[in-house]
C-alpha cells in the first residue's frame, strides 16, 4: 500500500535523473552507486546527500522538494541523493566490510566519479553525519557541511539508551539466527512500525500515516542481513564529536529539540567542538526532521549557503 502526502505533487514536478556510478577503488568498494540528480547540471553550486541508517534516498527527498520545488529559492543548484552502498539500489561493499572508513573511502572515492566542478557542500543526516563528518576530517574536498540530526554523542548515552540497547540486543540476534529466521526478524513490519512510531513527533495523522509507509516501504531495503548488522555496528561504535576538531569548513548543524537519539545539550556541546560551526535548532521535532519539518530545515540550509564567507 503507498499513503499520498501533501508533497506528492511538488515531488512529480521535480526534473529527476536516475544514473549509475561505477565507482572504483581497492577491492571492497561497492561496484555500482545508484544516485538521483536533481536541479540543474550545470549549477555552480553541488549539494551531496548521504542519507541515515537502514533508509535510500528517498528519505532525504522532502527536503530536496523544499529547496528545489520553488526555482526562484534555490535556482543555482544541483543535487546529487545516492543510496549507500548496501542499501537502496547500490551494490554492497564485495567484501562484505560495511565498516565506517568503508563507507568515508566510498564517500571519497563517489565525489571524484562525480567530478563536480564550482563548490561543493555535503550534507549527512543521522548516520550520515558520521560518514560525512569521518570524511571531511579525513580531508574530502568540500566547501561546507551541513549534518542534519548530527549523532553528537555515543547513541548508548541518548535519553533512550536503554532502546539503543535492545536494538544492539534485536541486530545481534538477527545476524546469529538461522539465515530464514534472521531475514523474517529484520523485516517483520510490526518491529519496523515500533521503530517509526518511536521516532515520530508530530500530531498530524495523515502525516504518520505517511511517515509509517515510509518505513515500511524503505526500510528493509538492504542487501543484506550482513549489510545491516555491520552497519548498526558503525552507527553506534562512533558519533560525530570524534571529527569535529578537525572540520575547518563552515558547518551548519541543524537539530531537534525532541530527538532522543541525541538530547539538545549534547548538540550545543557539539557545536563548540568544530572550529566553524552554527547550529540551528528546530522545534516540535525529533529524529525525523527531513520529514516533519522539512521547510524549515529546507530554510536553514537556504540561510547557510547563502550567507557571506569571509575570503
Amino acid at each position: 500500500m503507498i499513503v499520498s502526502s501533501p508533497y506528492d505533487k511538488l515531488l512529480q514536478s521535480l526534473p529527476v535523473r536516475e544514473l549509475t556510478a561505477s565507482v572504483p577503488g581497492i577491492e571492497r568498494r561497492a561496484s555500482d552507486t545508484r544516485y538521483w540528480e536533481y536541479g540543474d547540471p550545470a549549477a555552480t553550486t553541488t549539494l551531496v546527500l548521504v542519507h541515515g541508517f537502514r533508509g535510500d534516498h528517498h528519505g532525504l527527498q522532502l527536503v530536496v522538494a523544499e529547496m528545489l520545488g520553488d526555482a526562484t529559492s534555490s535556482p543555482d543548484l544541483r543535487i546529487v541523493a545516492p543510496d549507500l552502498p548496501g542499501f537502496g539500489q547500490s551494490a554492497p561493499f564485495r567484501d562484505g566490510t560495511h565498516s565506517l572508513s568503508a563507507y568515508v573511502g566510498w564517500l571519497q572515492d563517489f565525489l571524484r566519479v562525480l567530478a563536480p566542478t564550482g563548490r561543493v557542500v555535503v550534507l549527512g543526516h543521522s548516520f550520515g553525519s558520521i560518514v560525512v563528518a569521518a570524511a571531511v576530517a579525513d580531508k574530502l574536498a568540500v566547501d561546507e557541511v551541513i549534518l542534519v540530526n548530527p549523532i553528537a554523542a555515543p547513541a548508548l548515552s541518548g535519553p533512550r539508551g536503554i532502546l539503543t540497547r535492545l536494538a544492539v540486543f534485536y541486530y545481534w540476534a538477527a545476524a546469529t539466527l538461522p539465515e530464514r529466521w534472521g531475514y523474517a526478524l529484520l523485516q517483520n513490519r510490526a518491529i519496523v512500525r515500533v521503530m517509526s512510531v518511536s521516532m515520530a513527533k508530530t500530531h498530524d495523522a495523515q502525516l504518520r500515516r505517511w511517515i509509517h509507509n515510509q518505513h515500511d516501504r524503505y526500510f528493509s531495503a538492504f542487501a543484506n542481513r550482513q549489510v545491516v548488522m555491520a552497519a548498526f555496528t558503525a552507527s553506534v561504535s562512533h558519533d560525530v564529536s570524534e571529527f569535529a576538531a578537525q572540520i575547518r569548513q563552515p558547518t551548519l548543524l541543524i537539530a531537534a529539540d525532541k530527538d532522543d537519539i541525541t538530547p539538545l545539550a549534547a548538540q550545543y556541546r557539539l557545536k563548540t567542538l568544530f572550529p566553524n560551526a552554527t547550529l540551528r535548532v528546530i522545534e516540535n521535532v525529533g529524529h525525523l526532521i527531513h520529514y516533519e519539518k522539512p521547510k524549515p530545515a529546507a530554510a536553514c540550509i537556504r540561510d547557510f549557503l547563502a550567507a557571506e564567507r569571509p575570503l
